[in-house]
């Protein structure tokens, strides 16, 4: 079977289930280890910015007018040949939207079959994990490697409520400026990693906010994980925020910075080490200090 995932999720989740080489095209985004490093990469982003306030405002522009944000190269896909199209039906900022697609599918020769992966929450997106399963024909697989992260999770739940852990109120910022509270999946890690979000709903979209409405929720800790962004970029941008006068209210909060490329954006097995991480982050005498390649404490100004 030949696959084409057209989103980043999509290709660590075939990886992960060890269907890596049937992998014939991936997107722009996509982590990709050396033995797949010639499988051709077949979208790429129409939306560029200097600065998150510089995204943001492309990003709207494009939404609004209708225009999709990404490109997808079909002579290339259609050239690869895939019997398989992995897309996705969450979100349209994130990745090739789920019509065009489809569009595309329905135009190759013969025509590709679609799965679409719609998980909003942890338990969607470990049903995404088994529906790719079914989709590649390797359930048993899928089970296994879905059972082996609910036992991870399991363990982090019965050694929080082993300890009677307190669950502080956490914020955690998918973007800075404007500022938006994380959704989808985010508010169950938190929920699971033993604290309590205080912006974001599990299972919604993420939420536009302001400053002023995180000073008033009251976290008693901040997560910067900028959507799709890095450690270093994410540590950047958190630093920015320490000097912000607007959020001058924040400089007393715990604020730490978080891989959230590999963390809480993309919806896969990496959401269990993400709430391994966060559960270091708020309860680090129960799980340890978060490891430095995963999660930084943003100090505050002198």
């Amino acid at each position: 079977m030949r696959v084409a995932a057209l989103l980043p999720a999509a290709t660590d989740i075939v990886i992960a289930l060890g269907a890596g080489d049937r992998l014939v095209a991936v997107t722009h985004a996509c982590a990709l280890p050396p033995s797949l490093a010639a499988v051709p990469r077949v979208t790429r982003a129409r939306v560029a910015g200097a600065t998150p306030r510089d995204i943001d405002r492309a990003v709207s522009a494009r939404s609004t007018a209708g225009a999709p944000l990404f490109d997808l190269d079909e002579p290339l896909l259609a050239a690869r040949h895939p019997d398989l199209l992995l897309t996705q039906g969450v979100c349209e900022v994130c990745a090739v939207r789920e019509d065009d697609a489809r569009a595309v599918a329905a135009r190759l020769a013969p025509p590709a079959r679609v799965v679409t992966l719609g998980g909003r929450t942890v338990d969607g997106v470990l049903g995404d994990i088994g529906a790719t399963g079914a989709a590649l024909d390797l359930p048993d697989e899928a089970e296994e490697l879905v059972a082996g992260l609910r036992a991870r999770l399991r363990t982090v739940h019965d050694r929080l409520k082993a300890a009677a852990a307190p669950r502080p109120r956490v914020a955690v910022v998918e973007w800075v400026d404007p500022p938006f509270g994380a959704g989808h999946w985010v508010p169950g890690m938190v929920r699971r990693a033993g604290g309590a979000e205080v912006i974001g709903r599990d299972g919604e979209a993420s939420r536009r906010t302001t400053a002023v409405d995180l000073r008033e929720a009251a976290p008693d800790l901040l997560v910067i994980a900028p959507c799709g962004v890095g450690l270093d970029e994410a540590t950047r941008q958190a630093r920015g925020l320490r000097a912000d006068q607007a959020w001058a209210w924040a400089r007393t909060v715990p604020l730490w910075a978080l891989d959230a490329n590999t963390l809480t954006s993309s919806p896969s097995p990496a959401v269990v080490r993400g709430i391994e991480v966060l559960a270091s982050i708020l309860h680090p005498a129960l799980f340890g200090d978060p490891p430095t390649r995963s999660a930084i404490r943003v100090d505050p100004l002198p």
